[in-house]
């Protein structure tokens, strides 16, 4: 009798008999279920019912795992996976140890990426450089395959960093798997589960594994769930695994549908007025107006039942009152007016720990430690760790009740939040770099807490300082952009403000269409511009540029193709914003012109990475448009026009822009290469040396600076950048090779060879290094080894014409 009523569970008798009898038949039986799926709305019991499960299965000797959203990726759920089964006797040596390797990879990555894009000369980091680093490699549009990298770094640095970024993650990763390892971890840690699995299935009849708040981790879980399920994609899972997953919505019939007979879904219902009535009185409330008080105001949510019976109370007051809240019913059988006044406070924040309570209850420490200890006892709060979070449906009345009851209590207590959250995030702050910041996961839940709270206070500039945040956050990717959407749409809700939540709701519907590209367009439709102003004169197309440069936008276009899929705007986002605007408006804000220009560049940035340099050009005439002496944009601009071919127009901005910021290399070092493609290589010279003289080991300006000594018939200056090029940056393949055509130039065929070995093991797909190779051993004498590379150029650049006509001679030669 006592484990049939366990935990209070006096309902949900069908699914847990459903669960447990599914050990009782044999997995080749075609009743037998792998997969639970519950699902209900919040509060329905949903975590509760999942423990149950957890108890029963144990019950029939399974190895069970319990996750929930405190693992944020496949890598921290097999981690957590890996704790529990070692706690119950069955440690997964082999997927430890590859989980430990893992992370080790993937900090060499993080800090390969940064010493490539950011190699600042104090060895501080700056913040798009830290960005970059936590981002890792996914984000990098340079690995194919990848979505294009569109976080904002400095541009001088990302214009000429691209090339060495490549060559050292492939100088750092020579083992194809510790590439894998580090962009695509699931791929190469679920085989090895697979395998632990198989051999832990000997030891125990059943394993288990259990994952709740799906709604939070299924975005990440589910293709990789339904892989391991379904396929043998990561090897063979053997036949005594169950999988019981949680959630607030129902199983995705698109990836699930043709799973049904092995699955079983389990939607779970606010208790019906037997099951109600059972659980007031398995508690020890009975008496009947008590009872039929606490059906009618919590519509058989268990959380909110429990919250009744947990107070035991003695009997109804006023029970036909019917403008009494469902919150002043939880409360007022509460008799401590301490304990109700602390339970209505700390419903104030979105989480909850003692330091947040104290301010949120506003008394001395003792009395908070004291009061605190109580509401972490409530049967709504949830605990997150060492925290505490209010279950939502026990919240939200809470915090109308307060709202309406106290307009300025409201107020106040919510100013007094926000001035908390700031002082502890100003404390973080000091004696730090800023741009190591959005980094630090402490300091971003104190800044969003500070905004939430402003945002409940209605304090003026709230909105508008919370999109300033918003913009910084699309620069460190979409995770960080949806935390800071998502506390836009829960003060809009908390507050019942519908300006304040059109803007969570659109924002977050951009998000999920089009990803931060999408949030930056919208807040140039809503808070700004909605489109940069054309730029006059026809675009050209192709490259004008194409030796191995590497583009302000994070593009090297060598000699071969751009591949991969070049996405455009996400199909049908201009409908479904247009749909949105005819809905509620947004809080009017207007964004001051410099953030406008900002996400202008950033938008340019994004078509960069694509190749699209005249988009780019366009977003950025938009941003000059609201600062039109941005001496940064200028440069960028004019090197995006010097890419397209438009060199005229290209020298023009750059001279401008070399005029506003005399201290600025990059323009000028562009602003040579301009020159030079017009022919004035005087004018190239001086600025290319203005450069040099600004920033005297800045490689890419170096490669450039010995093509016009190459025009001007200087070898030996020519040769002399070449040697301080790679001396800069030893991981150039660009600057490699260039320095073996100087080499061959000079008649050096042999010195050429070593200097083309080592661009191509730098960046193995160099199609120019191949050709250029192949020319010096078609020099040497080496007919098939000449034959060898340039048929490679041609497979990598089939429309490679000069490396055609260099294999044309060598066939000529060999042929007699």
């Amino acid at each position: 009798m006592r484990r049939r009523t366990r935990a209070g569970l006096v309902a949900r008798s069908a699914e847990r008999e459903l669960f447990r009898g599914n050990f009782d038949t044999s997995p080749e039986d075609g009743r037998h279920r792998f997969l639970f799926h519950v699902h209900g709305t919040a509060g329905v019991g949903k975590t509760r019912l999942v423990k149950e499960f957890e108890h029963l299965a144990r019950e029939q000797g399974a190895l069970t795992a319990y996750v929930d959203e405190t693992s944020g990726s496949v890598p921290e759920v097999l981690e957590a996976v890996c704790r529990q089964f070692a706690a119950q006797g069955h440690r997964l040596k082999d997927l430890e140890r590859l989980l430990a390797h893992h992370r080790e990879r993937r900090h060499e990555a993080e800090t390969a990426a940064l010493a490539a894009l950011d190699p600042a000369p104090d060895g501080a980091p700056s913040a798009g450089g830290m960005a970059l680093a936590r981002a890792g490699l996914a984000g990098l549009g340079l690995v194919p395959g990848v979505a294009p990298f569109t976080a904002v770094l400095d541009p001088e640095r990302l214009a000429h960093g691209a090339d060495r970024l490549r060559s050292v993650l492939a100088a750092r990763f020579r083992s194809h798997e510790d590439v894998r390892l580090v962009l695509d971890p699931a791929s190469v840690l679920t085989p090895v589960l697979a395998d632990e699995l198989d051999a832990v299935a000997s030891d125990v009849p059943w394993t288990v594994l259990l994952l709740d708040t799906y709604e939070r981790t299924g975005p990440f879980l589910d293709a990789w769930l339904h892989d391991l399920l379904t396929t043998d994609r990561h090897g063979v899972l053997p036949d005594t695994v169950v999988v019981v997953t949680a959630g607030q919505h129902p199983a995705d019939p698109a990836r699930w549908g043709t799973f049904a007979d092995f699955m079983t879904s389990l939607p779970l219902q606010p208790f019906t007025e037997a099951e109600a009535r059972g659980l007031l009185a398995e508690r020890g409330v009975t008496a009947e107006p008590v009872v039929a008080e606490a059906l009618r105001l919590t519509g058989g949510l268990p959380v909110l039942l429990s919250t009744i019976a947990g107070t035991r109370p003695a009997g109804p007051e006023d029970v036909t009152d019917p403008s009494a809240t469902a919150v002043a019913r939880f409360l007022k059988w509460e008799q401590d007016p301490g304990r109700r006044f602390a339970a209505l406070a700390g419903a104030l924040p979105r989480l909850l720990d003692a330091d947040v309570f104290a301010v949120a209850a506003d008394c001395d420490r003792d009395r908070a430690e004291e009061l605190y200890a109580w509401v972490e006892t409530l049967p709504f709060a949830d605990r997150l760790g060492g925290r505490i979070r209010y279950h939502g449906i026990v919240r939200a009345p809470m915090l109308r009740l307060q709202r309406g009851r106290s307009p300025r209590g409201w107020t106040d207590a919510h100013r007094r939040l926000a001035d908390a959250f700031r002082r502890w995030r100003e404390q973080t702050e000091t004696g730090r770099d800023t741009g190591t910041l959005w980094l630090d996961e402490t300091w971003c839940e104190l800044r969003l807490g500070e905004l939430y709270h402003r945002l409940c206070a209605s304090a003026p500039t709230a909105v508008s300082d919370t999109l300033h945040d918003l913009v910084e956050a699309c620069d460190q990717g979409e995770a960080l952009a949806a935390r800071w959407i998502r506390v836009l749409a829960d003060a809009g809700r908390d507050t019942d403000a519908s300006g304040v939540t059109a803007w969570g709701d659109r924002l977050s519907a951009a998000l999920a269409s089009g990803g931060t590209q999408a949030v930056l367009d919208s807040l140039l439709r809503w808070a700004g511009h909605a489109s940069p102003l054309p730029v006059p004169g026809a675009v050209l197309g192709g490259r004008a540029d194409h030796g191995p440069a590497t583009t302000p936008g994070g593009v090297t276009p060598q000699d071969e193709d751009f591949g991969g899929d070049v996405r455009g705007e996400p199909a049908g986002l201009d409908w479904m914003l247009e749909e949105q605007a005819r809905a509620i408006t947004p809080t009017d804000v207007t964004l001051p012109p410099p953030l406008l220009a900002r996400i202008h560049r950033d938008r340019a940035l994004a078509h960069a990475a694509r190749a699209d340099h005249a988009a780019a050009v366009a977003e950025l005439s938009g941003a000059l448009a609201l600062t039109p002496g941005d001496a940064r944009t200028l440069a960028l601009r004019g090197e995006y026009l010097r890419l397209l071919g438009r060199h005229t127009d290209a020298v023009a901005d750059l001279e401008r822009a070399a005029a506003l910021d005399p201290a600025d290399a990059y323009a000028r070092a562009s602003l040579g290469a301009a020159r030079l493609a017009l022919g004035h290589v005087t004018k190239a010279r001086t600025a290319l040396d203005e450069a040099l003289a600004l920033e005297p080991d800045y490689s890419w300006a170096l490669v450039r600076r010995a093509r016009v000594a190459r025009e001007l018939g200087d070898p030996e200056g020519r040769l002399a950048a070449l040697d301080r090029a790679v001396a800069a940056d030893p991981d150039s393949a660009w600057a490699h090779c260039e320095r073996g055509d100087a080499l061959r130039a000079a008649d050096r065929d042999q010195d050429a060879l070593a200097a083309y070995d080592r661009a191509l093991a730098l960046d193995p797909g160099y199609a120019s290094a191949y050709a250029s190779r192949g020319a010096a051993h078609h020099r040497l004498g080496r007919l098939d080894r000449a034959l060898a590379d340039l048929d490679r150029a041609l497979e990598l650049n089939s429309s490679y014409a000069w490396a055609r006509e260099r294999r044309d001679a060598v066939v000529r030669d060999l042929t007699g």
